[in-house]
Formats: structure tokens, sequence, C-alpha cells
């Protein structure tokens, strides 16, 4: 029994190793020079001709049709035909895309030493914030990592059993000291001036809006925000593996965000990826494997984080999403005006940020 195992554990090593030298035999004998990345982090079936999940809109309407393996990622890497763009999905989850993400800027087959980076994926919204379809260009990624009471052994005059893991009550911040090594990063701002460019370029964009979209928005009249028509914005986001919904937790969402940014942010989505993406991120940049001061997020509304009037929080995370398609499709449409925009122009953005 113990040899098997050995067997086994070998020959998976050596399936490893094997991988590892297939990815460097593929390099060319100088690696692509990377312009723009797209970090996509799921689909809903194939790659094209279904329902589509965020991958999908890129493969279609920038015709990708040459793959590229990448054992270490969850999915082939898309790639245009002046192999100046890579359109990747990272799997679901903080992990696993942090992981793809990692894996990415360490192959050797690519520099991306110039490269922008796109995270488009879909989102919750904060319904008093934007309409379902809406576009959100995000400035900070907020982090989940807290200590937690359950409702039922938390004090009574607790609003809720979260807080900082410095703290030691909800909705208090940290008091003043040096930062312990090894500690998690909880926030992560953004290159203001890229993602007040970035907006700029787009506000104006006309989204995809489909009568199911109108008939939700009379579902949320009481609510201003959630009965326009769907938007391109600027926003802040929480990051966590939890799908959580509820107007409970959407209130916590708020405070949350406003308190680690000190002030400066508003929830405007929730998400399950972003913290991951951008801690390896901000390591490769760290590295000199990237410039991490190229990084843009943008989110867009599938669905809220809580349930309209007359509708429980069960009911409401346990049904229909419509604003799904129309998400998805706008997140390409605003996100491809600016790869566009970087590509088209690119001795220009090449050496100057925006």
């Amino acid at each position: 029994m113990i040899r098997a195992q050995w067997k086994t554990l070998l020959m998976a090593a050596a399936a490893c190793v094997g991988t590892a030298f297939s990815i460097r035999a593929q390099a060319h004998d100088e690696p692509w020079k990377i312009q723009a990345v797209v970090l996509t982090t799921y689909e809903n079936g194939a790659d094209t001709g279904d329902k589509a999940g965020e991958l999908q809109p890129w493969v279609e309407h920038e015709h990708l049709t040459e793959k590229l393996p990448f054992p270490l990622g969850v999915h082939d890497i898309y790639t245009d035909r002046g192999h100046h763009l890579l359109v990747v999905m990272t799997g679901m989850t903080t992990g696993p895309a942090a992981a793809s993400v990692m894996a990415l800027g360490l192959d050797p087959r690519f520099d991306l030493s110039k490269a922008y980076w796109l995270i488009d994926g879909c989102a919750g919204f904060d319904p008093t914030v934007a309409p379902e379809g809406s576009a959100a260009w995000i400035t900070h990624v907020v982090g989940s990592v807290m200590k937690e009471l359950d409702l039922r052994e938390m004090p009574k005059d607790w609003p809720y059993g979260k807080f900082l893991t410095g703290a030691n009550a909800p909705d208090r911040p940290v008091p003043a000291g040096p930062v312990t090594p090894g500690e998690p990063t909880l926030l992560f701002t953004l290159n203001p001036s890229l993602v007040a460019w970035a907006y700029s370029m787009t506000d104006k964009l006309p989204l995809v809006d489909p009568p199911e979209l109108a008939h939700e928005r009379q579902i949320w009249r009481d609510i201003p925000a959630a009965t326009r028509k769907p938007v391109v914005l600027k926003g802040d986001e929480l990051a966590s593996d939890v799908f959580w919904h509820g107007r409970m937790p959407t209130q916590f969402a708020r405070n949350w965000v406003k308190l680690v940014t000190h002030g400066e942010g508003q929830f405007t989505a929730s998400e399950m990826e972003d913290s991951g993406m951008m801690e390896s991120l901000m390591r490769l940049g760290h590295a000199g494997r990237i410039d991490d001061t190229r990084v843009l997020i943008l989110r867009t509304a599938s669905n809220y984080t809580q349930q309209p009037q007359g509708m429980t929080a069960e009911q409401s995370i346990n049904g229909h999403m419509p604003a799904e398609a129309p998400a998805m499709e706008n997140g390409y449409r605003v996100g491809a005006r600016i790869i566009h925009e970087i590509m088209d122009h690119w001795p220009k953005y090449s050496v100057q940020t925006p």
C-alpha cells in the first residue's frame, strides 16, 4: 500500500515537472510583449454560443480564436492575432483567483512589465447606490478578514458580531501601532488617476437596458437609485468568499467599507475575488514583474445585495437574476472602450499611465 502511494506521488511530481518544462518550452525566443490583460472569473458553459458568463463576451466580440494552454490556471488563455492581449478566466473566489493571477504573472511566455490589467466581473450592488446593469469603476477594494461572534452569543447592544481583528467591538477602528509581520492586507487602493481617467472615458457610454430590467425597476420603487436606468459610476467594494445577502449584512457592508477606508469609501459592490487578485498583483508589482499602478477593476450589477420590499432575504437570494445577462454585456462594452483605447494608442500609453 505504501509503495503504491509513493508510486502515485512520484508520477504526480513527474507530471508537474513535465508541465513546467512544457510551458517553458513554449516560450518564444522573446516573451510576448503584452499590452493588456483582461481577467474574468467564470463562464456558464461553452466559451461561445450559449448563455454568457464573464468570459464569453470578450471571446465573441473580440473574435478571439487562438488559445494557449495554462496548466496552472483553470482554463486556457485567449489571445489576439498580434499576441498583445490576454483574456483569462481565473476561477471564482479569492483563493483560486489569486493563484491564477500569480501563475500568470510568473509565466515566462509573457512580458507583462508594461501591461494594463482589467478585472471585469459581475457583482451584487447596493440598491441605494446604483441600479442593476450598472458598471462601477472601483477605487477601494476592502477585504473581509475579521473577528466574528455568532448573533446568538454576541452582546445584546451590538448591531452585528463582526469587527476588526485589532478592535474589541463592531464599528471601532484599530488603535494606532506597528503593523504585525504577516498581517493580511485589508485595503487595496487602485491608482486614483487611472480610475478617474477610465471613468471619464466611459461615463457617457450607452448601456444595455433590456425590458426585464425595466420590469425590475418597478419592484424597487421605494429606493430611487434602483429605479434609474443603468449607469457608469465610480465606487468601492467589499471582497468576501461568502455570497451574503440581506438588508442587515448590506448595512454592515456600508459601515465596514467606510470604517476600513477611514471614511473615504462608499460601499457599492460585493464580489468574491478581487482582494485575492489584488494581493497577487501587488506582490508581482513588488517583484518588478508588472506595473501595479496599471490595474483597473470594473464590476457590473448582476443583482442586489438585499431583498426588495415584500420579499424575504431567502426568497431573494434564491430567486432569478434577470440582470445577469445585461451585466455581462455592459462589462464588456465599458471595459472594451478602455482596452481598445490603450491598445490603439500603445506608443502613448506604453510610456505614460493616464
